[in-house]
Formats: structure tokens, sequence, C-alpha cells
């Protein structure tokens, strides 16, 4: 079995784009993996392309030197966009592997362990309050509004839920809050006040009443403030019984320091490449859930990651706000672990991302149900990613 060609295709999720990888054989069979290039990763499907030559007469089935061959040609400009391209790959390679041997990913790395995969409900209110092209959402101005809504996504089956800070105008109008991303006025100082203090305990109030005392509550806080903000944030919160606090910041040992500090668990990490890179952040006890990007890292190098994590005692949940691809690459991560917590997951997105695949996947009563057939067990519909072009 050799690798035929590689074949990058993109199409339009709304405000965003959704990009695929197809790896074909010549033994005609076809592996595909999800990769993300429109959040803070430009130019990655060029490094892809580029990349490309050198797996093809490859064996699909020899995943791990095709994955220290990219790696050994990347050496001297390792992580970035280089670790996601061959990521990209590893995935689909991965799935060609698994479609070759008749069986699920997962059943590679031994799993799975698990079939239902617990889920928490993603960007919970964000997508909402924004408003986002090609998203037919009810928008959400209100705190009652948001409450509302919690109340429904409790009431789907779902144990948990994470949202991001929200501002509350004068007239009580909800806006969005994203300085850390450059975003909203706040950026570069990324400072923290009392007005927005009191405006975040107000969300997380209102979610709290809304949907009881057992249902999970997560709060990211991205890159949104320094570790001064980080701090205060982490002692506002304290009342509201969060299941994590998620925090994004390139400093294990201001991490560290946040993690001591913070009256409930502390998440992070999802932006980090390999092992090299998370290994600090374990040594400095850093945080309680390293979330990991399968989609970035390739799930063989997450499987490596959550490894390592085990022998810290630590609980590994997967970075996954992407497509229903990405979903599935994630759900076999979270099947092929032992040491895992819940996996995220966007309900919310365009009305046409069912489309994008031959059959969705499943959830039921809070949990992803993990799928049988061969490979990811999710299939893209070349037809309609073909049909829906990117609209920049």
């Amino acid at each position: 079995m050799r690798i035929e060609r590689l074949e990058i295709l993109r199409c339009d999720a709304g405000w965003r784009t959704f990009s695929f990888l197809k790896t074909a054989t010549a033994d005609g069979i076809v592996g595909w993996s999800e990769f993300n290039e429109s959040f803070g990763s430009p130019g990655l499907a060029r490094v892809i392309e580029e990349l490309a030559p050198a797996v093809v007469g490859m064996d699909p089935r020899a995943s791990e030197l095709i994955v220290a061959k990219l790696h050994v040609l990347t050496r001297q400009s390792r992580g970035g966009v280089i670790q996601q391209a061959i990521a990209a790959i590893e995935n689909a390679v991965l799935d060609v592997r698994a479609k070759a041997a008749g069986v699920p990913v997962c059943a590679l790395f031994g799993g799975p362990l698990r079939t239902r995969i617990p889920v928490y409900w993603s960007h919970f209110g964000t997508y909402r309050v924004g408003g986002r092209r090609g998203a037919e959402l009810p928008r959400i101005r209100t705190l009652d509004e948001l409450a509302k809504h919690a109340a429904e996504v409790k009431a789907l089956g779902f144990r948990a839920l994470k949202t991001n800070i929200l501002r509350i105008g004068p007239d009580g109008a909800l806006g969005q809050f994203a300085p850390g991303f450059g975003r909203h006025a706040g950026w570069p100082e990324l400072n923290w006040d009392n007005a927005l203090l009191a405006e975040m305990r107000a969300q997380l109030a209102a979610i709290r009443e809304a949907v009881g005392p057992e249902m999970g509550i997560h709060l990211d806080l991205n890159f949104h403030f320094r570790t001064e903000g980080f701090i205060r944030m982490a002692e506002a919160v304290a009342p509201f019984g969060l299941t994590w606090l998620e925090i994004d910041t390139h400093d294990p040992g201001a991490l560290a320091d946040i993690r001591r500090r913070a009256p409930c668990p502390v998440a992070s990490c999802e932006t980090l490449h390999g092992r090299r890179d998370f290994r600090p952040y374990f040594e400095a006890q850093a945080m309680d859930v390293p979330i990991v990007d399968v989609v970035w890292n390739g799930l063989g190098e997450s499987v490596k990651i959550a490894a390592m994590a085990d022998a810290y005692e630590l609980n590994c949940a997967p970075h996954n706000f992407y497509g229903h691809l990405s979903s599935a690459i994630s759900a076999h991560f979270c099947a092929a672990i032992p040491n895992f917590r819940v996996m995220e997951i966007d309900i919310d997105s365009v009305a046409w991302r069912d489309e994008l695949v031959l059959a969705p996947p499943v959830i039921e009563d809070g949990a992803f149900v993990l799928p049988t057939a061969p490979g990811w067990g999710v299939e893209p519909n070349e037809a309609a990613i073909r049909a829906r072009p990117p609209q920049g």
C-alpha cells in the first residue's frame, strides 16, 4: 500500500472556514483529517502542500515512520504551523491505516476504553450574543435570555457548558469581550477593572441560578488578561462552583501561581504543541486539567502527551471547536486514553454543518457516541464540501 496523493479541500462554514485533507492510496482507500487554518494559523494549507511530496509513495500503515520523517525534515522549525501540518497528515494517514485494518482508529491505540464520551456545550452564549454569519441562531441580548438558554441546554441532556466573558452595557445589552485576540478595546494592555468583575459575577450568577447546583459550568478566560488579571478573575468566581477556570498563558510559572490561588480547578495548554511544550507545565504543576488539541498535535502525539499527564495524575480534555470530523478525531482520543476528563464540542454552528459529512455524529444524554465504522467513523461528504467554497 502506498500514498498516491494528498489534496486540500475548504468550504464555507459561516464565520469561519472548515479545511480538510484528503489522502488517497493506490489501493483505493481514502483517509481524511480536518485542520484549522481560520484561527491563528495562516498559511497552514501551504505548509501541508509543501510537506506532502515527502510522504507520497510511503506506506500509510507506517504512520510513526511518516511522522518521524516529517519531523526530521522540519527539525529546525518545530512547532507552530509545522506541527499542525504534520498533525493533519498524521491524522489522515491514521484514517487510512484503520480503514485498511477494518477497525476504528482508537483500536490502533488499544481502545476503546469508553464508547460514550461525556461532552460539554462550548461557547455557550458566545456565538448567539455576537451574531455570526451563516448561523441561524436565536440572538441573545440580555442576561435573562442567557439564563433561559442555559436552562434549554440542561433540558437537552447536557451536564456541562462552557461560556466566555460577556460585557453588560448600561442598557443591559450583552456584548463580546475578546481583547486577548485584538478584537475589542483593552488590547494590548489586557487590564482588568472592578466593573468587569461585577459583570462577570452577574453572568455566572444568572447561569448558575438557571441550571442549578449540579450542572458543570466552565469559564474560558482565553488570553484576555495578564497574570494579575487572571488572579483577580479567579478570586471572583469562587461562589459559583466552576468545574474549571480556563486560562491561556505561555508562562508555566505564572500559571502555577494562578493555580495556587484559584478557588477552583484550572485548565490550560490548548495552544501547546508536542510533549516538549507540555513538559514544563507538568513539572511546574501548573494546571489541574491539561487541554490537548488533537487537530494541532495529531492523535499519536496527543496520546503520548496524555501518557505524560497520566504520570502526573492529571486527566486530559481535548480542545475541539471545529467541525464534525474534528469531533470524531477528538472522540477517538478520549476513547483511547485512560486519563480522560470531558470533551469540548460546539453545538452552535452553521445550518449546513451536518451536510458536510455523510452521517452526522450522535449525541445522546450529554455524551458523544463513538462511531464504530472503520477509520474515524465520520466520513466527509466531498460533493457537499466542494459545493460550498469559502466566502472569506
